[in-house]
């Protein structure tokens, strides 16, 4: 009996360290999927940042050498900082009082550009347009994306380790375990955290559960009601277009305005305006004639008189008195 214990013991060790791996293996693990895509770029705009202030006024260097290097030593110095400040958070007594994963990670990504910047980066700061310097590290992180410098995968799998380590109060990440399959699985159809796509058409977006009325409230794809109350139902980033070319109610001077007819009007109901009121159209088309016809007798008036004066001046043209045929002028033209 007493030669077995030890073997007894050996095997309630086991079968406790299988419990507790299962156990592990049966966590949520689901992210703020936002926060994750938001980490995700806040990471590539770092690495691009630091290879361009890495390499400022090199002449025989380019950001596009030292990309595999940065990356390399930014991961390290992520993983290495924010382990360390993991291990002394122990110290704060409330979890609430801990600042967020987030601003943890933004703070040692700061020091890493810093870090990073040459002598030569530092010193063109005060002499050069520091907007050149923006639109080309705006311009080397498109090209890092294009490339898959650094795949949005691993950008993210790196985002989610340091929300394990540094999260805390499980805002993040969900950490939750369960003793049972059945357990996790029911869990995860209503976990807060569980990524759900955007049910309106046209816009696929994926986002935490607990987003959803964020992102439902302004997702441009989202059907609403017209914003001046026609009956339409119409996608947010279409209202401002539906509001002033196809809405009914869009506001509309009625087509005899500049004869008279002073009504405005919804476009909805312009034809029965024009139908209900042909005999008030008519009269001001009437009165707008009659000024047209006075208007051009008018202007034929003119026509004839300055025909007149013309055929007098040319009649003159080689003489040389400019005062004789004035006068002239004026006697065959009012005399």
């Amino acid at each position: 009996m007493g030669a077995s214990f030890p073997s007894s013991v050996g095997r309630l060790e086991s079968a406790e360290q299988r419990a507790q791996e299962t156990l592990v293996s049966l966590e949520c693990g689901y992210y703020d999927v936002e926060q994750v895509q938001l980490m995700s770029q806040m990471l590539l705009v770092t690495l691009g940042t630091a290879c361009v202030e890495k390499t400022y006024g090199g002449l025989f260097n380019s950001p596009a050498k030292v990309v595999e290097d940065v990356k390399k030593e930014m991961v390290e110095i992520l993983h290495r900082r924010s382990d360390a400040f993991a291990e002394g958070s122990g110290s704060f007594e409330d979890s609430a009082s801990l600042p967020s994963p987030v601003i943890v990670v933004e703070n040692i990504l700061d020091d890493f550009v810093q870090a990073q910047t040459g002598l030569l980066s530092r010193f063109s700061k005060r002499i050069i347009n520091t907007e050149k310097k923006e639109d080309r590290i705006e311009d080397f992180v498109q090209e890092l994306d294009t490339a898959g410098a650094w795949m949005v995968g691993c950008r993210e799998d790196l985002a989610k380790a340091l929300f394990k380590c540094l999260d805390h109060s499980n805002l993040l990440i969900c950490a939750m375990k369960f003793e049972s399959n059945e357990d996790l699985v029911e869990h995860k159809s209503k976990c807060a955290l569980r990524p759900v796509t955007c049910a309106n058409e046209g816009c696929g977006e994926v986002f935490s559960a607990i987003h959803d009325k964020v992102h439902d409230s302004t997702c441009p794809s989202k059907l609403i009601a017209c914003e001046q109350n026609c009956k339409a139902l119409v996608k947010r980033s279409e209202m401002d277009k539906h509001c002033i070319t196809d809405c009914p109610m869009k506001l509309v001077n009625c087509p005899f305005y500049h004869m008279g007819c002073a009504a405005t009007l919804p476009q909805g109901v312009l034809e029965q305006h024009c139908t209900e009121f042909t005999g008030s159209h008519l009269l001001c088309l009437q009165h707008f004639l009659q000024k047209q016809e006075a208007l051009v007798a008018g202007v034929t008036q003119r026509v004839l008189v300055l025909e007149k004066v013309n055929y007098i001046l040319q009649a003159f043209k080689k003489k040389n008195s400019c005062k004789h045929t004035i006068l002239y002028t004026c006697k065959h033209l009012w005399g």
